[in-house]
């Protein structure tokens, strides 16, 4: 069994499944016993001739073997049978559900915790929280209850049976459990240790692999497969090391149990058969208390097979555990109004940003407001702070009070939801799912027509290169969108951003993979078919946003400039500059 905050509610939960279960087990290993007594009765009928039953001598003869033998066999036969479906269906059962809503909620978690933890947990150590530490602790959850009670029903009433027939030879038969015990505790520790430096071998391997896949065109263009192959190698090599020590120690821990139950075995039969040869035991009486302690030896391995399974249950809660018991960084505080509408107004006052794990301010003392309905342009060299500014909108990370208003509104009294789902966001990493190109552009809707998709695919300008495709709009992506071009995925991720009709659309560098010709389409489109509604365009072309309504200049985390490109070009030298550096660009590129 294993026990721990996240675990123990399931006991309760599921108790009267539990204990339906520990009934039937109850029932079966009470009969169970009855089998050694069965066959002790049949070996005594067949030597002497006569059975003694309660002090009296009764013949062996044909009725007496089908009453007292065989029916009480099909009685036994019938509750093991239906006991044991009863009690795997309770047991195995219960921890099923237990493991389905305990990864509901790991899943659910994950959704809640911040970006500042993904950026320090990666996806490979991640997924084997939900595969092998799961599977691992619905293990314990079912086969640790069946372990544990069947250890002390069936071994508890079999030490009884054999007390009742000698203490002494009983007690002799203890004196290697005993010890088997407290060997079985000793290796059990060290199981454990062994155990968690498997898992972070196995996360470690997971981890590579997911990169390696992800990145496989990269690896490909540099031709580093070997490179990556030779670390592959090494990180197998270090997980086929650790199951090793594992399997070394659990290995030990059977042998241990083999070695002290046979010599055990040796005591009952050494013993035992002085007993029969004094005439204290008849051999019927010999074969069943050894069939007694046949019975025992299951909850003697049982345990020892608690303390692995235990060792390994505890280790894998307590990763389990450190998911379930992360922080949730941004989540709304007491006290937030829901608001029915967010028109698009965003003030910045005086605001200083530092990340959570920064050593300086990403933003300072940055000042602008944004008017509903207006088309902004953010502007600045590489790492100037153009998408911390935009995180902050959407409450990617926790604002200081009293720095950011929407509509008014300090953006920590609104609820983050809310925020959210007046907002469309194109990330610069634009990410598309393993489904249909109709399904990622209709992503953020519940309700939606085929017309709607193209629509928006049309105001992306990429309505023509997804009719160009086999399946159309049906076209089934790779993984992270693979099977379309850089452009192509730009464009399907600003239709799946356009399809929202968001009142805030924030678009960070999304047109950079586009030709001229295609950004000025969707720029205009946008500008056309968004009339009062924000827009918010990052980009690091000139062109991109200089006839926007208002553009905004940032440089080193400050706001040093805002207004149309008109008046930048006359205010701020720093913007005029790259305007003029990225005309020379523009037409060397063309002379040549």
């Amino acid at each position: 069994m294993v026990f721990g905050r996240h675990v123990n509610r399931y006991y309760l939960k599921y108790g009267p499944m539990l204990l339906l279960g520990i009934i039937s087990l109850m029932l079966v290993d009470y009969f169970q016993l009855k089998i050694p007594e069965l066959y002790g009765m049949l070996l005594d009928g067949v030597n002497y001739g006569v059975v003694k039953i309660d002090g009296k001598e009764v013949a062996f003869d044909m009725d007496f073997v089908l009453v007292r033998l065989c029916e009480p066999m099909l009685v036994v036969i019938f509750v093991m049978l239906v006991g044991r479906f009863l009690w795997r269906v309770c047991f195995f059962g219960s921890a099923i559900k237990m493991s389905t809503d305990l990864r509901r909620r790991m899943f659910g978690h994950c959704k809640e915790l911040s970006v500042e933890y993904y950026q320090v947990n990666k996806v490979g150590n991640l997924m084997s929280l939900f595969t092998n530490d799961l599977e691992t602790i619905q293990e314990c959850f079912g086969d640790g209850v069946l372990m544990m009670f069947d250890a002390l029903l069936l071994g508890g009433l079999a030490l009884f049976k054999m007390a009742r027939m000698n203490i002494f030879l009983m007690l002799l038969s203890l004196v290697p459990m005993a010890l088997l015990l407290l060997v079985s505790t000793v290796v059990g520790k060290y199981m454990m240790k062994k155990w968690d430096a498997r898992q972070a071998a196995f996360s470690a391997l997971s981890d590579f692999s997911q990169e390696s896949f992800s990145g496989i065109a990269v690896i490909k263009a540099f031709v580093k497969e070997f490179k990556e192959l030779w670390a592959f190698k090494r990180l197998s090599k270090n997980n086929e090391n650790a199951n090793v020590e594992f399997t070394k120690a659990s290995t030990l821990l059977h042998i241990l149990v083999t070695l002290f139950v046979e010599s055990v075995m040796c005591i009952i039969f050494g013993y035992g058969g002085y007993l029969v040869h004094e005439g204290v035991f008849s051999s019927g009486e010999l074969l069943t208390f050894s069939g007694y302690f046949t019975s025992v030896i299951w909850p003697i391995m049982a345990i020892s097979q608690l303390i692995d399974m235990h060792s390994r249950g505890t280790a894998s809660l307590k990763r389990v555990s450190e998911l379930l018991d992360a922080e949730i960084n941004v989540r709304d505080r007491e006290g937030v109004s829901e608001i029915d509408n967010i028109r698009g107004d965003i003030e910045f006052r005086n605001l200083t940003f530092r990340y959570p794990d920064g050593d300086y301010d990403a933003l300072s003392d940055v000042s602008f407001k944004i008017e509903a309905g207006e088309n902004v342009g953010i502007i600045g060299k590489t790492g100037s702070g153009k998408t911390t500014l935009v995180d902050l909108i959407l409450r990617v990370y926790n604002v200081p009070d009293g720095t950011l208003f929407i509509d008014g509104h300090d953006v920590n009294d609104i609820p983050i939801d809310t925020v959210r789902r007046f907002s469309a966001y194109v990330p610069q990493d634009n990410f598309l799912f393993s489904d249909t190109i109709e399904s990622n552009i209709a992503f953020a809707v519940d309700e939606y027509g085929t017309a709607d998709v193209e629509r928006a695919a049309a105001l992306a300008d990429v309505h023509g290169n997804i009719s160009e495709f086999k399946e159309g709009y049906s076209t089934v992506l790779g993984e992270r969108g693979v099977t379309v071009s850089g452009g192509q995925k730009q464009r399907i991720s600003i239709a799946r951003a356009i399809m929202k009709d968001a009142s805030i659309l924030i678009l960070d560098d999304s047109v950079s993979a586009v030709d001229t010709d295609t950004e000025r389409v969707i720029i205009s489109n946008l500008k056309e078919n968004r009339r009062g509604k924000t827009t918010i365009l990052i980009a690091h072309r000139v062109s991109t946003i200089e006839n926007m309504d208002k553009i905004i200049y940032v440089d080193d985390g400050r706001v040093t400039a805002v207004g149309t490109h008109t008046e930048l070009l006359h205010s701020c030298e720093d913007y005029r500059n790259m305007v003029e550096l990225q005309r020379l660009e523009d037409e060397k590129g063309g002379n040549s």
